[in-house]
């Protein structure tokens, strides 16, 4: 029963992100797409660093997939820009509730953010939060010159 759960939650974490069993399978190493489609159906049990490198690969959270056989997280934990997990709106999963569309940029910054030590991390939330006007200005002239660049005004 757990294998089958998690392998629900890869399936809806790989379609989620657009990728095929193919492109999954060549981000992990050791793992080919019939082993994918196997863990998705619940025939093959993969490793605690098999499922944090789907979780990594497909944005989503490493604990959805590390506790589902635990019976924890029940969606499929994309990450939101607060950095909490809402589950994927699917059809196929009676436990969804509710659905969060990431860009590719709030991607990379979830990316950006996980890879960044303890400090940078805070300072980041700091200026999210509008707490560090000193960064914050610097930020707020970048964006403005970019959007001046991307309109054609300044």
């Amino acid at each position: 029963m757990a294998a089958k759960k998690v392998g629900t939650l890869i399936r809806e974490a790989r379609t989620d992100a657009g990728m095929t069993q193919e492109q999954l399978a060549r981000k992990i190493k050791g793992l080919s797409a019939a082993d994918i489609s196997k863990a998705e159906r619940g025939e093959k049990d993969l490793t605690n660093e098999q499922l944090k490198l789907i979780a990594k690969a497909t944005g989503v959270t490493q604990k959805s997939l590390l506790e589902a056989p635990k019976g924890g997280t029940s969606s499929s934990g994309k990450t939101s820009s607060s950095g909490k997990t809402s589950s994927s709106s699917s059809s196929s999963s009676s436990a969804s509730k509710s659905s969060i569309k990431v860009t590719a940029a709030e991607k990379k910054l979830v990316e950006l953010y996980r890879a960044a030590d303890s400090d940078t991390k805070k300072a980041a939330v700091r200026v999210l939060k509008g707490e560090d006007n000193s960064i914050q200005g610097i930020v707020g002239n970048v964006l403005e010159g970019a959007v001046g660049a991307l309109t054609g005004k300044k």
